[in-house]
């Protein structure tokens, strides 16, 4: 998200990113990290995350505070080195990008300068009625998530500050997450998804599904409980045995195993092709030769794949509820009621007859999942970045909240 949000400025602007030092070789091994984007990275400490295995079992558990103290101890060594590049170079602008997350603003809205803040997201809790559907560990872990957001959302004061210092440039990830910034601090906010489609993967016209062929589905994302691909499973187990369907899985994680012995269980192991974790280019060439895209996730923001998925031409079928509600229209994809685990596994199953049976719906949908992905091209961003910037920057006398 960062990468795309840095390239798609660069096109229009002058940037200076303030980046982790782990992501320094991989950078360097793409483009000059001198050019434009420049990238100055900000010094590691030995308490500051990496992606090494220990940071991701953190990453993935109850343990997961301790990744967020690093984080702001990280975000006070950017603020120090920011400091120090402004008494070298005069900058316009500031605008705090990633984590996404609300509790994160950083202190860079200290700096004096116009500042923008977004896209914003993790203000939404879990809706209670559906934690059953993640098992026991899931409800447990998105359920304290729930507790703890209610009592940041009340009590703390950074995200208060930083809003209030960002005026007109607040930046909300989904219309759901706007609702919430207006709802619990009194923010207005722009609108603008945290993923950019990749519309350079986007073919003439969708893939079509030859005589006999099975509908291909494919599933992407992180093996955990909140990804909800049980829900998935389970609806693919209603479907009449003899009609030809293959789901294909990407990703892995913890839930891996119960999901394969689930689907063992329910007698469509034969119809699940596993994957796992692979490179991109690997896992978009899966993508490519599926049908269409399920996606279940119970919480999430836009969701990367969503965005890819669209710039291949794959109808979605996804909750109707997140950053899919707002992306997903009746013409690219079918939305499903996330009242409940019930109505969601019915409404997956319902949707994959549907396109089963409909060829030339389904190939309608392709295309307007093409012509959907366009809207959230870069081109895009850069139109609705350069309306954020225009107000910040017109504001009279500017912003100053220290």
């Amino acid at each position: 998200m960062g990468w795309n949000w840095v390239q798609a400025l660069a096109k229009e602007h002058q940037v200076t990113v303030l980046t982790a030092a782990f992501h320094k070789a991989d950078i360097a091994s793409v483009c000059d990290p001198l050019a434009n984007p420049r990238f100055l990275f900000v010094p590691h400490r030995p308490w500051h995350y990496r992606p090494t295995p220990r940071w991701r079992v953190i990453e993935g558990s109850i343990a997961k505070p301790i990744m967020n103290f690093a984080y702001c101890s990280w975000q006070s060594e950017a603020y120090c080195l920011a400091k120090d590049l402004l008494k070298e170079q005069s900058f316009d602008l500031v605008h705090q990008l990633t984590y996404v997350g609300f509790r994160f603003p950083g202190h860079l809205w200290r700096l004096g300068l116009p500042f923008v803040w977004g896209p914003i997201g993790g203000l939404e809790d879990t809706p209670w009625r559906l934690l059953p559907a993640m098992g026991a560990k899931g409800a447990v872990y998105y359920a304290c998530r729930n507790v703890i957001n209610a009592a940041q959302r009340r009590w703390l004061r950074s995200p208060r500050r930083a809003l209030a210092a960002a005026g007109p440039g607040v930046i909300a990830a989904t219309q759901s997450i706007a609702d919430a910034l207006k709802r619990t601090y009194g923010a207005d906010s722009t609108v603008i998804s945290e993923v950019v489609a990749p519309l350079e993967l986007s073919p003439a016209e969708p893939r079509k599904r030859r005589v006999g062929e099975p509908l291909k589905i494919v599933w992407s994302g992180q093996h955990l409980p909140g990804k909800a691909l049980n829900l998935l499973i389970e609806a693919l187990a209603g479907l009449d045995p003899p009609l030809p369907v293959e789901l294909h899985i990407l990703g892995d994680g913890p839930q891996r195993a119960s999901w394969t012995v689930l689907a063992t269980k329910l007698g469509v192991a034969g119809r699940c092709f596993w994957h796992g974790s692979v490179p991109r280019g690997a896992a978009l060439r899966v993508m490519g030769e599926a049908h269409v895209l399920v996606i279940t996730s119970l919480k999430d923001l836009t969701s990367t794949v969503l965005l890819e998925g669209l710039a291949l031409g794959l109808p979605a079928i996804c909750p109707d509820h997140c950053g899919f509600a707002n992306v997903v229209t009746e013409l690219c994809g079918i939305k499903i009621d996330p009242h409940s685990r019930n109505t969601m596994i019915a409404g997956l199953r319902a949707g994959l007859l549907r396109l089963q049976h409909d060829e030339a719906a389904r190939r309608t949908m392709g295309m307007a999942a093409l012509e959907r992905a366009r809207a959230f091209g870069p081109a895009s961003l850069q139109d609705k970045l350069a309306a954020v910037y225009r107000d910040v920057l017109t504001i009279p006398g500017g912003l100053s909240v220290r």
